[in-house]
């Protein structure tokens, strides 16, 4: 039987068992530094792709500049759409 208050994480080929919250924790941060570097790979492309346009003599592209929409718009968008 496998104790509730341990999870088991995978790391490469390995199986570690590590406390739930520090697991949770863990996996938070990692969470913030992808959102973090998403967020930062987005911005940089706008910039790249408008230099590339720019150097082609093409105009800027329209709505590039839009952001995503963030999970909780999304949620409150879907309760919109189904009524």
């Amino acid at each position: 039987p496998f104790p509730p208050d341990k999870a088991m994480v995978c790391f490469g080929n390995m199986f570690i068992e590590l406390p739930k919250p520090q697991t949770k924790e863990m996996l938070q941060k990692d969470q913030e530094y992808l959102d973090e570097e998403i967020h930062n790979l987005r911005k940089e492309l706008r910039v790249k792709v408008n230099r590339l346009f720019e150097a082609q003599g093409k105009a800027e592209l329209k709505g590039f500049n839009l952001n995503p929409m963030t999970a909780e718009e999304m949620k409150l968008i879907n309760r919109i759409l189904e009524g």
